[in-house]
């Protein structure tokens, strides 16, 4: 679940991960972007899907946005089980500790910096020094287009420039918009830094907890039938998520209530 298509590039690395599940996939396209939202509002959001998707037969949700994470985890997991929900979070932060990682930018939403909870995990974590930096434009920028070009550069360089971030070693990508400019972010940076995102982390994350669960799917018992529900379907919707997910997707119109 996400709250519009930026989770698809979770969804992209899960099914390379794990051709023969089937992928259920919901995009809140009405309330978008999560990032400006209040918890509370959140928390009501990824209720109304998770209970869709549950509701729908699947074994795991994934939490496919840093802002919902930050806001709906506690919620969801007290309702259906630390087992049935995996965050974007964690599984980067792991990987950021075991890259021994000493100083760690992250670049999010404003609610998702604001938050402080990639500050708090990481610290806890062992790392000694976390700067952080929201980045509010960079989702729009993408969604409308805006990907290796001079708007997309001059943005990014203002951005990734600022004396905030100077002296990381490691870059976390704490929206899952951003590993479509992961490149163009790479080239503001030393060329030491290590740019961290959640879609591989969070694509073994579900490959390591059916695994445990003896929930895998193989290609002998299963055929995949992956859906697509968004909240709202545009016009513009279509391209701009066979842009995120890299192929073209059959999506079907769910209104939350």
């Amino acid at each position: 679940m996400d709250s519009g298509i930026g989770g698809l590039t979770i969804a992209k690395s899960i099914k390379s991960v794990l051709p023969s599940e089937t992928l259920f996939y919901f995009g809140d396209t009405v309330h978008l972007p999560y990032g400006d939202k209040s918890p509370k509002a959140i928390i009501k959001y990824s209720n109304q899907i998770a209970d869709f998707l549950f509701g729908s037969g699947c074994k795991l949700l994934v939490i496919a946005c840093n802002s919902a994470s930050v806001s709906a985890y506690d919620s969801l997991i007290k309702k259906w089980g630390n087992d049935k929900i995996i965050n974007v979070i964690d599984p980067v932060v792991a990987t950021a500790a075991e890259f021994n990682s000493q100083h760690v930018g992250v670049i999010g939403t404003k609610r998702t910096i604001s938050s402080k909870v990639y500050f708090t995990k990481l610290t806890n974590a062992g790392v000694n020094k976390v700067s952080e930096l929201a980045t509010p434009l960079l989702a729009n920028m993408i969604e409308e287009g805006f990907i290796n070009n001079s708007i997309s550069h001059a943005l990014i360089e203002n951005y990734i420039t600022r004396p905030k971030l100077a002296g990381i070693d490691s870059l976390i990508l704490a929206c899952t918009h951003y590993p479509l400019i992961s490149a163009e972010i790479a080239s503001f940076l030393d060329k030491n830094v290590k740019i961290l995102d959640s879609t591989i982390p969070v694509a073994q994350a579900v490959l390591d907890n059916l695994t445990a669960r003896d929930l895998l799917s193989t290609e002998a018992n299963n055929i995949a039938d992956d859906k697509f529900w968004v909240s709202d379907l545009t016009s513009s919707f279509q391209k701009t998520a066979r842009m995120f997910f890299g192929e073209e997707i059959n999506n079907k119109k769910k209104v939350l209530k």
